[in-house]
């Protein structure tokens, strides 16, 4: 099977912002868990709380994922991760609007690595108010899949964090942070909260922490010392996993120009796990 086929596929799914969702979350992050009125803009990367995959119960693989097939290609490989993406924010969405997200694949790639194969499904999704021209939000979404884990296999070596920053924020991913975030995303994939099946099938010492989760505990950072500042665009790429067995920081520095921001997250021995940019309007 050529799955450069899958690339130019589409599909539109559509949603409403509705406020328990961000409520939820809100808690989940220590903010006030209070449900907004409508009219309430939604923080960058909070629309990753609307159009869940819902996939049913028989469709789901062994872990956790829906099977392979459908709107992503077929990929035979069986761990998959989302290594990265790439963000413009072109206008606000609020609490009650009505959106819809058009996806489309953009590229699918083979690679060889030091642990086998890998490929990379990149996704381009743009989100718009129901009835609406104009795109509010622009997103790139790098997925990579890669082959299962061998006993000889080498890990790649770890970057040193930045020594020092201006802002800085630790966070313990128990078991519970974990859950909750799966549960508000409708994400079944048991690396994230099933520890006898990420340790014996998957080989990894712990519970994965979400790479979503990290993206947007680097922007809440951001929000903490800017409350007021509105987001251009923002992109982040993995480095290194996450896991529940120690706690982890998510960092920032402003950049000369006031606008720019460097933002990382980095795991309790100071390895660098997140690297990403913000840029505010």
């Amino acid at each position: 099977m050529d799955l450069k086929e899958w690339i130019g596929r589409t599909e539109t799914v559509s949603d409403s912002i509705t406020a328990t969702p961000y409520a939820a979350l809100s808690a989940t992050l220590d903010w006030p868990p209070e449900r907004p009125p409508a009219g309430t803009p939604l923080p960058a990367l909070w629309h990753w709380l609307y159009f869940l995959p819902l996939a049913c119960q028989s469709d789901i693989g062994p872990d956790g994922h829906p099977r392979r097939g459908g709107f992503l290609p077929p990929v035979a490989l069986p761990r998959r991760m989302w290594a990265g993406s790439q963000l413009l924010f072109h206008a606000p969405l609020r609490v009650g609007d009505a959106i819809s997200r058009t996806s489309t694949i953009v590229d699918v790639t083979e690679k060889s690595g030091r642990t086998g194969t890998l490929i990379f499904v990149k996704v381009r999704h743009e989100i718009r108010r129901q009835n609406e021209e104009a795109i509010a939000i622009t997103e790139f979404h790098d997925i990579v899949y890669r082959e299962a884990a061998k006993p000889d296999d080498v890990a790649p070596p770890p970057k040193q964090a930045p020594a020092a920053s201006a802002w800085e924020m630790r966070w313990v991913p128990d078991d519970v942070l974990l859950f909750r975030y799966s549960a508000l995303t409708f994400n079944g994939h048991r690396i994230h909260y099933d520890r006898r099946y990420v340790t014996a099938v998957e080989g990894y010492p712990g519970l994965v922490v979400h790479g979503p989760l990290i993206a947007t505990l680097l922007l809440d950072l951001l929000r903490h010392q800017l409350p007021d500042a509105e987001l251009d665009r923002y992109e982040f790429r993995a480095v290194r996993p996450t896991f529940d067995t120690n706690h982890f920081f998510v960092c920032g520095e402003p950049q000369a120009d006031g606008k720019t921001f460097r933002l990382w997250a980095k795991d309790h021995e100071g390895w660098l796990t997140m690297d990403a940019t913000a840029v505010i309007k």
